[in-house]
């Protein structure tokens, strides 16, 4: 879909939205959404999820390893899972999507465009995520957050904060792939099209260790 852009009333960019149906977003009468099985068949048939023996950035060791870059290169799927995500917020009001970099500028993206408002991203200066480039929100600006992993929820809720600390309201939490098992919580809805199991063990004990495995870090995003 192609959206056509005019000057809303606060000054930012508006995009012609796509239409609510009352099941949902809808693009060209087909429904934007992915089902669970759909969206993990998408990240394995891309190599963006694979299972072995890995070692996690905080050091863990894991079974599971999560590359979202590996799905989100192929912007036909990258579409496809910003309308999936974006479709249970179609009635939030949002008037922006904002994400943590790196790892969400993708999914902000895609999930704005299918809502038809402006992506934005936050950057950790000196340690705290803040709003960079000249990227600025209007006092009570609805905000949705989304993250194509979610783990333990940190990196997100940063975003949360900034965002409240910019003036802005937090309407929704989404992504792609819950890493948590649902155990990581937020004071707004949430949406994930996706939930992955993983256990972790630290090196010490780690069993796939004591089978001679070794771990390996395929890349820098889990």
């Amino acid at each position: 879909m192609r959206a056509r852009g005019h000057r809303a009333r606060d000054g930012h960019a508006s995009l012609t939205r796509p239409r609510l149906g009352a099941g949902g977003l809808t693009y060209h009468g087909v429904m934007a959404t992915l089902t669970e099985r759909q969206t993990l068949e998408l990240y394995e048939k891309t190599g963006a999820l694979m299972r072995g023996h890995f070692r996690l950035t905080s050091g863990l060791h894991s079974d599971i390893y999560l590359q979202s870059a590996l799905v989100l290169q192929y912007p036909e799927h990258a579409a496809r899972l910003g309308d999936a995500l974006a479709a249970p917020f179609g009635d939030a009001g949002a008037q922006s999507v904002l994400a943590p970099a790196i790892g969400g500028i993708l999914v902000a993206h895609e999930v704005a465009r299918a809502l038809g408002v402006r992506a934005l991203f936050t950057e950790r200066e000196n340690g705290v995520m803040r709003l960079r480039r000249g990227f600025t929100l209007t006092p009570g600006e609805r905000c949705l957050v989304v993250e194509d992993v979610i783990t333990t929820g940190g990196s997100t809720r940063e975003v949360v904060e900034c965002v409240r600390a910019s003036g802005g309201a937090v309407v929704g939490v989404g992504s792609l792939i819950d890493r948590s098992g649902g155990a990581a919580a937020f004071d707004v809805k949430r949406v994930a099209l996706a939930t992955v199991s993983a256990t972790t063990w630290p090196p010490e004990s780690c069993p796939l260790c004591k089978t001679g495995s070794q771990a390996i870090k395929p890349g820098s995003r889990v």
